[in-house]
């Protein structure tokens, strides 16, 4: 058993340490608090990530295949720019 990186003997302490502090009466009521928090916290973090995941779909949605085919012919113009400059830059060094 591992949790947060916890093992059984740690996670033992801490509950005897939280009795001894707390007191028995004290322990329910301080265990359903906590799980309270931690369901809103993963509330709060699922929907952090739907959102996340919503807004990575619509930005998927938006590239129509025309925008892809632009992209892709403004990368094959910048490669045969690229290429050019070589040549040129090749040209004159053979010059010098």
């Amino acid at each position: 058993m591992n949790i947060f990186g916890v093992g059984l003997p740690e996670v033992t302490v801490i509950l005897i340490l939280a009795l001894l502090i707390f007191g028995p009466k004290k322990l329910p009521e301080l265990g359903k608090q906590l799980g309270k928090t931690l369901k809103s916290l993963k509330k709060a973090s699922n929907e952090f990530q739907n959102e996340i995941d919503q807004v990575m779909n619509e930005e998927e949605k938006d590239q129509s295949p025309k925008s892809i085919e632009s992209n892709q012919i403004t990368e094959i113009n910048s490669e045969k720019l690229e290429s050019e400059r070589k040549k040129l830059s090749e040209k004159e060094n053979s010059n010098n």
